[in-house]
């Protein structure tokens, strides 16, 4: 009895034992608005107990714990999630429903109307400064390389961003945050100023060609927003050599690397290039002009950063050419000008709070001399002179709400002082335009935001107020897909060239509607936008022939009476060697319908730097083993209409008439560049020089751009490009920093 005894209490306690170690299933669905989430990792905390889901969000996994715990979800895109459970002898069942996990990587940007490229926005990056320098036909120039983007007009004889059918001067150019007043050189009428920036003094740009952000103002058409580079990598020195220019620069980079200084100097002359070239422009001043810059770049201790950066301009030129006038056998005209810039920026975090506080002083002067003369002499000297100061300070306040969502403000005062001398009218233009703004980004989850802003101004010199309220939503359709709505309204002051007389002038006004679809991934993106700009109170002139130059026309503003349209479609593909090993391409196609009444137009019209189709084609190519970039590019647009339009007094009234018309041929140019990386010194002497060769028109298309026509209208002359078929060779060589990956695609 007692050996039973015992083997029955040994029973009772190895079943007692196997009950404390028996096993408990725990079991559950995971969620996301009422879809199962596969891929979900389950885990009781603390154990190595768990499972994952499968495609339907079920889960099930067995423990041995007992008591008090507690079951986490996680997965990359959700937010973790956790569940308190105790554990017995039952089973247990327990589910979630996930949150969308907020981030700035995955969240929808909203990008309707604009392109940015930056460090920031890799999969869709365009026109970073070796896109620019690369891109055949552009000569470096960020205004020219855009030309290459849909929705930018390939206009010639006039300087300026002409975008969705505005003027080159309803868009804007800003560094870091402040207003360029003079981003492009003094000219001639007929020959388009060139930029006078250098393209490796950006790291990014934002170009919105429409619908843009309430922080910017003072444009109907669009805006380009460009960041200045930070502190460079190493201390390098560079120097360029070719027939028409010069130059040399270097950048410091401080020991502790908190702080950096630079400068550049450059000249150039095109006398060379009109011995060998044929020229069209007779140029009996060839053109030259000397160029010179610096900057300063420091870093706090705090973390704040100053930038400031320093320009100064200096260009010649003189044209000769047919004279239109009777009595005249040639009318001559004479440029000298001269420009500087000066940008200050500072940018400090505190806290949850950023500061972005900037500042920029333009100064520009344009000494223009028109003479005619017959085969024996010169006579009728007229002097167009002018000069601007210009002033400009801005202050950002923003704050962050969550990851994706933030709020900013700030105020921004644009401050004008322009003096002109010409004939009859001499004239001191001075305006102070003030500025408040504010604007939210509203991150409602990875799928959907929005950007609501509205922004206010004062102009001293109209004395009117305007407030322009602005919205744009975007939404994921799918992994690659988003879509994105724009609306805004935009003023613009009135032209101050056209301000030559007593006139009761208003703010003149668009209003953008926007719609796009985008897929982009990795190397490769798809761009459809759609649009519709309605144009109101913009100016009208009448024009005025002065008695002693016959060839030049002084339009004066009346009134706000204009008003137009603008509606189209754009398209842009690019493929970044996704497709071809070691070949970027894109195209861009866009249409345009436009019609406008406005300057000393008559009845509503197309305008003449509007062109109906416009077709764009960039290809490089680069070969590793020869270490050569081989570029191509092609633009298409269809002829743009011309006007001869003169002013008469009907009755004491001013009416405007069209006297001749017609319509351009058709635009072409198809260019071509290459750019060699040859071996210099030792392997690691760090001495990298480019070798450039450069042919912009390689078919040589005699493209117009439009018609000058003599005070009566009887006789015209073509406005043609300076040359048909341009050649530029070039070397640059750099030291003291490894520029291998870079220099080999950089072409000037």
């Amino acid at each position: 009895m007692k050996t039973q005894g015992q083997n029955l209490l040994f029973l009772i306690l190895l079943l007692t034992s196997m009950m404390g170690y028996s096993q408990v299933k725990i079991s559950g669905k995971v969620s996301f608005k009422n879809k199962g989430v596969g891929d979900v990792n389950v885990t009781l905390k603390d154990t190595y107990d768990g499972a994952t889901t499968d495609a339907q969000g079920n889960f099930s996994f067995e423990t041995s714990e007992k008591g008090a715990h507690i079951v986490t979800f996680t997965h990359p895109k959700y937010e973790e999630v956790r569940k308190d459970i105790t554990i017995d002898n039952q089973d247990i069942t327990v589910s979630t429903d996930l949150k969308e996990q907020i981030s700035e990587i995955d969240a929808v940007v909203v990008s309707a109307g604009s392109i940015e490229a930056s460090d920031k926005k890799r999969a869709t990056t365009l026109l970073t400064p070796i896109d620019i320098y690369t891109t055949a036909g552009a000569d470096g120039q960020i205004s020219s390389a855009l030309t290459y983007l849909p929705g930018v007009q390939k206009v010639g004889g006039t300087e300026g961003l002409f975008i969705r059918g505005g003027t080159g001067t309803e868009s804007k150019i800003f560094m870091d945050g402040s207003l360029i007043n003079n981003y492009f050189s003094n000219s001639v009428p007929g020959i388009a100023g060139r930029d006078q920036f250098n393209t490796s003094l950006f790291k990014g740009n934002i170009f919105s060609s429409g619908g843009y952000s309430a922080l910017y103002g003072q444009a109907l058409s669009g805006a380009l927003m460009l960041e200045s580079v930070d502190l460079p990598d190493e201390t390098s020195y560079n120097v360029g050599v070719s027939p028409i220019f010069v130059n040399a620069g270097f950048q410091k980079l401080g020991n502790n690397k908190n702080y950096s200084f630079g400068a550049t100097a450059g000249y150039s002359l095109l006398s060379l290039m009109q011995k060998v070239l044929n020229f069209n422009t007779n140029f009996i001043d060839a053109p030259q002009g000397f160029n010179s810059d610096f900057n300063f770049r420091f870093k706090t201790k705090s973390g704040g950063f100053f930038k400031y950066y320093g320009m100064y301009n200096s260009n010649k030129m003189g044209v000769k050419s047919e004279s239109l006038e009777p009595g005249y056998d040639f009318s001559l005209v004479r440029l000298n000008g001269k420009s500087m810039y000066h940008n200050l920026s500072f940018r400090q975090k505190f806290g949850k709070y950023l500061l972005n506080v900037g500042g920029s002083y333009s100064y520009n002067k344009s000494d223009l001399n028109f003479s005619t003369e017959t085969f024996d002499t010169e006579s009728n000297t007229t002097r167009l002179l002018t000069d601007g100061n210009y002033l400009n300070f801005k202050a950002v306040l923003e704050r962050k709400i969550n990851k994706i969502s933030a709020v900013r403000g700030g105020l921004e005062l644009n401050n004008t002082d322009e003096n002109l001398n010409f004939e009859a009218v001499q004239k001191h233009y001075k305006d102070l335009i003030s500025s408040a703004f504010v604007e939210t980004d509203l991150g409602f989850s990875n799928a959907l935001s929005a950007k609501i802003g509205v922004r206010a101004e004062h102009s001293t010199f109209l004395d009117k107020n305007n407030i322009a309220p602005r919205f744009a939503l975007a939404y994921r359709l799918a992994k690659d897909w988003t879509t994105s709505l724009a609306y805004g309204i935009f003023y613009q002051n009135p032209e101050s060239k056209y301000i030559n007389g007593p006139a009761n002038l208003d703010f003149q006004k668009s209003q953008h509607y926007i719609f796009q679809v985008q897929r982009a991934s990795e190397g490769r993106t798809l761009r459809f936008e759609a649009f519709y700009k309605k144009y109101d109170q913009l100016i009208k002139t009448f024009t005025i022939t002065p008695e002693k130059e016959q060839n030049q026309q002084i339009q004066t503003a009346l009134n706000n009476n204009g008003y137009g349209y603008a509606k189209g479609v754009e398209f842009f593909w690019r493929d970044n060697k996704k497709t071809f090993e070691n070949i970027d391409y894109w195209i861009s196609y866009s249409f345009l319908d436009s019609k406008r009444d406005f300057l000393n137009y008559p009845v509503s019209m197309q305008p003449s730097f509007a062109a109906e189709h416009t077709l764009s084609a960039v290809a490089k190519r680069f070969i590793p083993e020869w270490k050569l970039g081989v570029n191509l590019s092609y633009t298409y647009a269809k002829g743009r209409p011309y006007y001869d339009i003169a002013s008469t007094f009907d009755n004491g009234k001013a009416v405007n008439f069209t006297r001749n018309e017609g319509r351009l041929k058709d635009y072409n140019s198809l260019n071509f560049s290459v750019n060699y990386l040859p071996n210099l010194g030792k392997k690691n002497s760090k001495v990298f020089p480019v070798l450039v060769l450069s042919i912009s028109n390689i078919l040589g298309s005699k493209n117009v751009y439009g018609y000058n026509f003599s005070a009566d209208g009887s006789r015209s002359s073509a406005v043609v490009p300076p040359v048909n078929t341009f050649v530029f060779v070039g070397a640059f060589i750099s030291f003291g920093v490894d520029r291998t990956d870079d220099a080999i695609n950089n072409n000037l």
